[in-house]
């Protein structure tokens, strides 16, 4: 599933992160309001978990915009709040079901699958698709044409990111963090060359997957 969690609390984020990723999802991660509703109306994600009480917009507001938007995808809260009203509340917002801080993963999870099943649609489509490009998101290939494409797992990350952000600069600090993780020992240095080696096996010119100066990355049909 590609999950977008917004939690305002640095530590329990990354907790949460790291957990959603050995489930095998992919989960971007913003921490303030502002920020996530902004991502949900730009990217397509299966879930958002939103935290209550964020900086910017609480996340019952950000519900609230995004179900006015047409958002029709599934949203959990994240709460201390515990109170009867409260959790009536977080439901009438938009919300789809309701978590209680503090909580076992094993109760998140839970709640994560049976929100899988409730909804109409699959929470992740099988296939991205950007020009000539096909990435299979169940068979990790890559297709150009009809021509399929070896990846190494990183590689395959990369282009699943660029795919899901197309004609979107991604700023390098943000490429390590979703690839590699926050407390990751890379360099910008080190993303230039695994963007030298895709675009080896990619064909690419530069054309493609364009160099910002000193910002990132572009996945461009320009």
């Amino acid at each position: 599933m590609y999950i977008l969690l917004a939690e305002d609390d640095t530590r329990l984020g990354k907790l949460i992160v790291y957990m959603l990723k050995k489930e095998k999802h992919t989960v971007d991660w913003v921490q303030d309001g502002d920020d996530a509703y902004y991502f949900a109306k730009h990217t397509h994600y299966d879930l958002l978990i939103l935290d209550w009480m964020m900086p910017s917009k609480e996340g019952t507001e950000v519900c609230k915009a995004l179900r006015k938007d047409g958002f029709n995808g599934a949203i959990l809260m994240l709460t201390a709040k515990d109170a009867v009203e409260d959790r009536v509340a977080g439901l009438d917002c938009g919300a789809d079901d309701y978590v209680v801080k503090p909580f076992e993963f094993s109760e998140l999870f839970a709640r994560i699958r049976a929100l899988s099943r409730r909804i109409a649609q699959p929470f992740q489509a099988e296939e991205l698709s950007f020009g000539n490009l096909s990435l299979n998101l169940n068979e990790y290939s890559i297709k150009k044409g009809n021509k399929k494409i070896q990846l190494t797992n990183r590689e395959f990350q990369l282009m699943e990111l660029f795919m899901r952000h197309p004609n979107q600069i991604l700023p390098r600090e943000l490429i390590i963090e979703r690839i590699w993780g926050l407390d990751a020992d890379i360099s910008s240095n080190n993303i230039d060359s695994f963007i030298r080696l895709l675009r080896k096996k990619l064909g690419d010119d530069g054309t493609l997957i364009q160099n910002i100066r000193g910002v990132g990355y572009k996945l461009s049909d320009e």
